[in-house]
């Protein structure tokens, strides 16, 4: 058997064009244009490259973004007065702080400090609560990316057994509560699973992942799902990106699992490509709550 690539970027680019659509429907109706405003403290290669890649995504969206760009020194001070101007300004939608952010800075009391009606990474406490009732304002973006990548390949989710390795706020624990809901993105089928949510104090980590259906992993560690840790015919998410020399690579061993899993996404052009994709939905469902309640 060898699994079924799941294209992270084809599927992007279908939702990319189905936002560009609805932003332009939205622009016609309400004369308002989704604005994103974006905070890049210090000089991280890293997250200059995804907040460029932010910009242009908005751009082809038909959706307007700012960058303010804060040197590395910033302090928390200066960097929660900016945020507090954000907050007030009716013309931006969505407020995005990249991480990570320099050590003299609190990145909670930060993210905390974001209005929750623009936070569209959904980090705020008010979302996450919100995510955890099944009504939320927004999704994550990652977890909703990989929700995407499942119910537009045709995986159900419904009534598997789901493994999700690694327990972070950003991914683990809201991919966890995702998939557990009544209903998920693209309804039913999409979400109503069974879910074990493994950690790094989990003793024996395969014996779990080995009982999955479809395993998710966001551990941040390189290759550490070997194919042996994996029953013939999983489904294998891998939302980690790891530089191994001048190579990218996952939290799986993709290429041995490429003999194991039904179906894989692959790193880079899996769940990636998703994520920025979402980040337009929520900032587009900003700018129509924010009209909404403008009223």
């Amino acid at each position: 058997m060898t699994a079924r690539i799941l294209d992270g970027k084809s599927i992007a680019m279908t939702i990319r064009g189905e936002i560009q659509q609805a932003v332009t429907a939205f622009i016609a109706e309400s004369g308002v244009q989704p604005c994103l405003a974006a905070i890049l403290v210090g000089d991280d290669p890293g997250s200059q490259v995804y907040v460029r890649n932010k910009e242009i995504a908005c751009e082809k969206a038909g959706m307007k973004s700012r960058l303010t760009r804060l040197p590395g020194s910033t302090s928390q001070s200066d960097l929660l007065a900016l945020i507090a101007e954000l907050n007030k300004d009716p013309s931006v939608h969505g407020i995005l702080v990249q991480l990570p952010l320099p050590d003299q800075i609190d990145t909670r009391v930060i993210l905390d400090a974001v209005s929750p009606s623009k936070d569209v990474d959904a980090f705020a406490p008010e979302n996450v609560g919100l995510i955890s009732q099944g009504r939320p304002r927004f999704l994550p973006c990652t977890p909703h990316g990989v929700m995407q990548i499942l119910g537009r390949s045709g995986i159900d989710v419904i009534g598997k057994h789901c493994v999700v390795v690694g327990r972070s706020d950003i991914v683990g624990k809201p991919m966890a509560m995702m998939l557990a809901q009544k209903s998920g993105p693209l309804g039913k089928s999409n979400a109503n699973a069974t879910v074990t949510l493994v950690h790094s104090n989990t003793p024996d980590i395969a014996t779990w992942t080995r009982q999955a259906d479809i395993l998710i992993v966001a551990i941040g560690k390189p290759r550490f799902i070997t194919a042996d840790m994996v029953s013939p015919g999983t489904v294998v998410i891998d939302v980690g990106i790891n530089r191994d020399g001048d190579k990218i690579v996952g939290d799986v061993d993709y290429e041995g699992l490429q003999e194991v899993a039904s179906a894989i996404t692959p790193v880079p052009g899996g769940v990636g490509p998703l994520t920025i994709a979402m980040l337009l939905a929520n900032t587009l469902a900003a700018a129509k709550q924010s009209k909404s309640t403008s009223h």
